[in-house]
């Protein structure tokens, strides 16, 4: 049984920043790719960022020189650093873990964490 866990959200005036953090238990987390995804009211679900076993990393276009995500294997634990924050960045954030090393096949979720972006 896996476990992720997200922290970090909260409300943070446009231009902000927030890192938001997902911590991983019950499985071998460094052998597989990890993701965010997003979700606004009324909106579908979105693939925010990913990362792969090697540390290979790709953005969504709406996110690109804005946030960064990255990967501590001694802590078990994927970050989000996300920098110059737009309200239409508003959303619930959440982690997954896939079942693949480098391609996301999402197997585990987090419960998600609340991002708004508000003057």
């Amino acid at each position: 049984q896996v476990q992720l866990v997200e922290s970090g959200g909260g409300l943070v005036q446009p231009g902000g920043s927030l890192r938001l953090s997902c911590a991983a238990s019950g499985s071998i987390f460094s052998i597989y790719a990890m993701a965010w995804y997003r979700q606004a009211p009324g909106k579908q679900r979105e693939l925010v960022a990913t990362i792969t076993s090697g540390g290979s990393t790709n953005y969504a276009d709406s996110v690109k020189g804005r946030f960064t995500i990255s990967r501590d294997n001694a802590k078990n634990t994927v970050y989000l650093q996300m920098n110059n924050l737009k309200p239409e960045d508003t959303a619930v954030y959440s982690c997954t873990k896939s079942s693949h090393n480098i391609i996301i096949v999402p197997e585990y979720w987090g419960q998600g964490t609340q991002v708004t972006v508000s003057s």
